[in-house]
């Protein structure tokens, strides 16, 4: 029987690299976005000629309501949910020296990126655990998607890296908390990747990609990302619980 993932913020971008990648190797899927479903019909079409299932769950995982709905919608249609990967996340509309950053900025980016983040693990995780308890075969696990900004700090969106670094903090945290159900808990650290959301920087990064910013000499793709992602979820990772996977081709790495 197929396992099922949750892949939140998964209608583009990096979510989609995962969700293409989790379909690839036989996951059933769900996948969250706000966009409405008609604008997604092309790709929820893209991932059941893919040989899975696959049901796209509307909604702001910065909001309580709408959390609690995806998660009814996953278990109406599945009964179960093994993966999550919280995806979801949002820049900074303004990319402001934190000087002069906006509170509201702050809330915004805060919201979606480390709370809807934190409170849909916290209802995905009980889910998980009383599927454990009723089913000793059950097997779950946790994907948090951060950011190479969780540790490399960036002046100019202070509100983007202190989420991220939330987010990193609170997968230590789950992974302590669930330990004892055998539910593993894991982040990936994402570097420079080539996405609508940074396609406003990509000159910038073209020169220091250039001129030596990663060890390797690209920028990375939802694909690889993906890869990783889809590794962890079919649990080639049994005993590294707590523990980040960087996908940064070797940007921070310390050199001399």
């Amino acid at each position: 029987m197929k396992k099922v993932a949750l892949v939140t913020g998964g209608s583009r971008g990096i979510g989609y690299g995962i969700v293409k990648s989790l379909a690839s190797t036989g996951f059933d899927i769900a996948f969250n976005g706000v966009r409405p479903v008609e604008s997604v019909q092309d790709i929820l079409e893209s991932i059941k000629k893919m040989g899975v299932d696959a049901i796209y769950c509307q909604g702001n995982i910065a909001l309580s309501k709408d959390r609690k709905r995806i998660l009814q919608q996953v278990k109406k249609h599945y009964k179960k949910l093994n993966i999550l990967v919280n995806n979801a996340g949002i820049a900074p509309k303004e990319r402001a020296d934190i000087l002069t950053a906006s509170e509201k900025s702050f809330d915004d980016v805060i919201s979606t990126n480390l709370k809807g983040n934190y409170f849909l693990t916290q209802e995905a995780a009980n889910w998980m655990i009383e599927q454990k308890q009723k089913d000793t075969n059950f097997s779950g696990s946790i994907i948090n998607i951060s950011s190479i900004s969780a540790t490399v700090a960036s002046v100019n969106r202070g509100d983007y890296c202190i989420s991220k670094a939330g987010i990193s903090m609170a997968t230590q945290l789950f992974a302590v908390r669930l330990g004892e159900f055998d539910i593993p808990v894991f982040e990936v650290r994402p570097g420079i990747i080539s996405t609508d959301m940074t396609s406003g920087v990509k000159e910038k990064y073209d020169s220091l990609i250039e001129n030596g910013l990663c060890l390797q000499n690209r920028w990375g793709t939802p694909d690889d990302v993906g890869k990783v992602v889809s590794a962890i979820a079919m649990g080639e990772f049994p005993y590294s619980t707590g523990q980040v996977f960087m996908v940064d081709g070797g940007l921070t790495v310390p050199r001399l």
